[in-house]
């Protein structure tokens, strides 16, 4: 072979060897540029800020936080692909795997029940006694509306006979006339309920919802209201990102649940809450947790089940399928 079929070999092979990292770069990358992560102010994205507050910290964090005052105001987000990686309501993870198509995944169960039932006085002591009563409740058609419709028909009373329920105001309207006094028995969600009580020291806690719920359903499923979803595309490109994503929101998590006072500084100054003292005084009561992969699937299922029974729109219009719980490989 001569000189000349030599240098064209050579070069040939030089353009080959030069070619193949941007071949590669086409495929499964290691970690990508920014990791969009998006939640709600309140107990769905309380158990978060420490991430929030590290990744602030940090030089070489490549998170991006965002919150949301209101679960509608992040659907959009979701189902665009605006955002990788969510704290929303249970529910609404189910209604958007089947909007989709199962674009995402439920990587875990973050918060469980924050509802309650305040009273101003001492009658009642379980579900049976809001028989006759007057329940105000904040979001008709909503979650919180649902879960008491069950508890009640579990008892043996009939949401539109036994009992009159009272929907004309939202959660915080709702707070400050039980505050007020105006509003005898109210069914809220954390951190209202604690708002109500600091305001009212004869206000109290008369049923905690997730206990009521776990003696129906039994406590191998807890009431799951919050939830981690990712978009199914960057848990299968990244699995490892996701992992370490979950090992840290894990330790968030843990230390929220551990520093009530720190946590409520931090959770005021990401604006989860307006005001550090209520979320120090709340936090105890938001069931802020961390259940993932099987752990989440028997709550879920079973809780998305009933909500199927009383309104199948809640959950989608169907259960989703197996694929909508990501487990870890």
């Amino acid at each position: 072979m001569n000189k000349g079929k030599y240098t064209i070999l050579i070069a040939l092979l030089i353009i080959s060897l030069m070619m193949l990292p941007a071949c590669g770069g086409a495929g499964k990358q290691d970690k990508p540029e920014k990791i969009r992560v998006a939640a709600l102010n309140g107990p769905t994205g309380m158990g978060m800020v420490k991430m929030m507050e590290d990744a602030q910290e940090g030089e070489d964090s490549n998170y991006e936080f965002s919150t949301y005052g209101a679960p509608d105001e992040l659907l959009g987000k979701v189902i665009n692909g605006e955002v990788d990686i969510a704290a929303l309501p249970t529910n609404m993870a189910s209604v958007i795997y089947n909007k989709t198509d199962g674009q995402i995944q439920l990587a875990a169960i973050n918060t469980l029940g924050v509802l309650y039932v305040l009273e101003d006085g001492n009658e009642i002591n379980s579900i049976e006694d809001l028989k006759g009563k007057k329940i105000n409740v904040s979001g008709k058609g909503a979650t919180p509306d649902f879960i008491l419709q069950y508890l009640l028909k579990e008892h043996g009373i009939d949401p539109e006979k036994d009992v009159e329920l009272d929907f004309s105001m939202q959660h915080a309207d709702l707070a400050a006339a039980v505050a007020a006094g105006d509003a005898k028995i109210a069914l809220l969600p954390q951190p209202h309920v604690t708002s109500a009580l600091m305001k009212n020291e004869n206000i109290r806690i008369a049923l905690d919802i997730t206990q009521e719920w776990e003696k129906v359903v039994g406590e191998t499923n807890p009431l799951p209201m919050g939830c981690i979803v990712v978009q199914k595309e960057f848990a299968e490109k990244y699995p490892a990102v996701l992992d370490d994503f979950m090992n840290q929101y894990e330790d968030s998590v843990k230390w929220v649940n551990e520093n009530h006072g720190e946590a409520g500084q931090l959770i005021e100054k990401h604006g989860i809450l307006p005001n550090a003292k209520l979320a120090e005084k709340a936090i105890p009561k938001c069931n802020i947790v961390f259940l993932a992969g099987e752990e989440a699937k028997s709550p879920m299922n079973e809780f998305l089940k009933i909500l199927l029974e009383l309104n199948p729109a809640s959950v989608g219009g169907e259960l989703p399928g197996e694929d909508f719980y990501y487990i870890k490989k």
